[in-house]
């Protein structure tokens, strides 16, 4: 097809934003008609990584924390396997999956949501594992205080939120980690026939083992019940984004860190483009009353979800590159216009914005449903055929990150068309945290880079410029040593994820003693978890299942073929060729 117009872009992207609710995300978890059992749980997307479906017998759905001890204790007795999953199932590997057979029982906290209790003296708030994370920042605001950090994306439950490592951006303080501002952590798990078969464990730093296994678990240890996470006195933040070019940004991202208390930076490399966003703590009398409503969170006509998606898609089939470099430069230009989502008061009139923390640290409007609204949703809602989409996310040492930076660069400047495919969504969003105590959190200080990019319809579809975006994935997670975000990322990014934690084995000691009888486990926290390799085959390699040595794990058929990296020489990609290869 022809290259997208810019003027027609910004026609969608003029209509992405004029509407403030949408149709509500579907739910994770489907059942036979009107019961609970024989169930099917899917994540957000509608899909996890290797497009398997998760099973499970039966689902249960407490609303107390008694309902919980309860119904560990069954699990332990019968030998039952359970896994908890949340109301959103934003997770992107299978840790919610519970392990196959007919003993396997889902955990749903959806319904165990009923108790936030602020401390105003303490600075402290306690609150129920499956409390949304909005309905937690407005009830301690309400109080005059505020969480200080918390992730990007509010669609999440406050145990999901700790479990798995969710974040914001701060090298200050505590730093930007959510798990590194607990106090004490609520867990049921599993007991002796003595103690009842299970039992509610209260950890804090004075059990320092089994707490800093527990603040990121995983679902693994036992079912967090309920979180005390730290506040301060309310307060509010200045947000600016300077669009500027990407020269010394390799050299520049520790100065910004150390200056902004809440600064990230967005890289757009085809467009030598990197936006610093200065964003720090101002007082609470400071004029203002601005929010962040992000762009990619608002909601979207359903119809400009779906145009958008066809549009990639044809420019995929026509290996159009000019065209994806259109629509990357009307969307970062959009976005720039707009202050990507910032808002002074209805729209956005100039920087600074300036609001309180509680309208400025998340966000996600596209959750909010309307009984009347059937034509907006999220525009990676899984039944209106919108944006679909890898999410990779690798955290780095600091020390680290200024070569992986160089090598991109490196890559980039062979032709920048091929980074456009990446620049049509976030670009590289950095971010920064602390070195954490938990055991599978950050030893040292570091770096977090999230980028998202096209996924095919099909399995075995391969995607233009395949081998640019694993590339820079063996760049990170092989040649760089990064971290996974265990949230998200495709399955080769846990390839003996375990030898890069210093802690593992404590964690592991901490896993025997609090689940003796592995109820919290399956195949597939267990795949993610220890990295094991699945068997290799024809086309693994398409949708990240594993990297490729021969040209099967490609797609040959198409004219991709196993091949080096250009700029990081041991990375095996998948590279399309107009002539076979041997």
């Amino acid at each position: 097809m022809a290259n997208p117009t810019p003027h027609l872009l910004l026609l969608f992207l003029s209509l992405w934003t004029t509407t403030t609710t949408a149709i509500p995300p579907p739910p994770p978890i489907h059942c036979t008609a009107g019961t609970t059992t024989n169930c099917t749980l899917h994540n957000s997307y509608g899909i996890w990584g290797d497009r398997k479906d998760c099973f499970a017998p039966t689902v249960v759905y407490p609303t107390t924390q008694h309902q919980l001890l309860s119904i560990v204790a069954n699990a332990t007795k019968n030998k039952l396997k359970l896994k908890p999953v949340s109301k959103f199932s934003h997770t992107i590997p299978k840790f919610a999956c519970p392990a196959t057979g007919s003993s396997s029982v889902l955990v749903s906290t959806e319904n165990y949501n009923g108790n936030v209790e602020v401390d105003v003296a303490g600075l402290t708030v306690t609150v129920d594992s499956g409390v949304g994370l909005r309905d937690l920042i407005d009830r301690v605001e309400e109080e005059g205080l505020s969480l200080v950090v918390g992730p990007y994306w509010e669609g999440v439950s406050v145990g999901g939120m700790i479990s798995s490592g969710a974040h914001g951006s701060s090298w200050w303080g505590k730093g930007g980690s959510v798990h590194d501002h607990v106090v004490k952590i609520e867990m049921v798990v599993s007991a002796k026939e003595s103690e009842g078969f299970a039992k509610i464990v209260s950890l804090d730093s004075s059990n320092y083992e089994l707490f800093n296994a527990a603040k990121v678990s995983l679902g693994t240890l036992g079912i967090i019940s309920k979180v005390t996470l730290s506040l301060e006195k309310a307060f509010k933040r200045s947000i600016t984004y300077n669009f500027t070019d990407d020269v010394g940004l390799e050299d520049v991202f520790i100065r910004h860190a150390k200056a902004h208390e809440f600064g990230d930076i967005t890289w757009y490399p085809s467009k030598h483009t990197a936006v610093y966003r200065y964003d720090d703590r101002v007082p609470l009398t400071t004029k203002g009353d601005g929010t962040n409503d992000f762009l990619g969170f608002q909601s979207n006509l359903i119809a400009v979800s779906k145009t958008t998606r066809a549009t990639e898609k044809s420019l995929e089939k026509a290996k159009n590159l000019k065209g994806k470099c259109a629509m990357a430069s009307t969307f970062i230009g959009y976005k720039k216009l707009i202050a990507n989502g910032l808002k002074n008061n209805i729209i956005f009139t100039g920087y600074p914005v300036i609001g309180r923390q509680g309208k400025m640290q998340t966000s996600g409007s596209c959750l909010y449903s309307s009984s009347s609204d059937v034509l907006n949703s999220c525009a990676w809602d899984p039944r209106i055929d919108g944006l679909f989409f890898y999410e990779t996310t690798a955290i780095f040492p600091v020390d680290k990150f200024r070569d992986f930076i160089h090598d991109v660069k490196m890559l980039r400047d062979l032709n920048p068309e091929i980074f456009c495919d990446v620049d049509i969504y976030n670009g590289f969003l950095i971010r920064f945290i602390k070195a954490s105590s938990a055991y599978l959190g950050q030893a040292v200080d570091s770096v977090v880079v999230d980028f998202n990019y096209y996924r095919a319809d099909s399995a075995m579809t391969p995607r233009l410029n395949q081998d640019v975006m694993e590339e820079v994935e063996q760049m990170a997670f092989l040649k760089y040593e990064a971290r996974p975000h265990w949230a998200k990322n495709r399955k080769v990014a846990f390839s003996k994820v375990l030898n890069k934690y210093k802690n593992f084995n404590k964690f592991l000691a901490a896993k025997k003693m609090m689940d003796p009888q592995n109820i919290f486990t399956s195949e597939w926290s267990d795949e993610l978890l220890f990295g094991r390799q699945v068997e290799d085959f024809d086309g693994c390699a398409l949708e990240g299942e594993c990297v490729c040595s021969e040209h099967r794990h490609c797609s040959p058929t198409n004219g991709y073929f196993c091949q080096f990296g250009r700029v990081y020489k041991e990375a095996h990609v998948c590279r399309y060729s107009q002539s076979s290869m041997s």
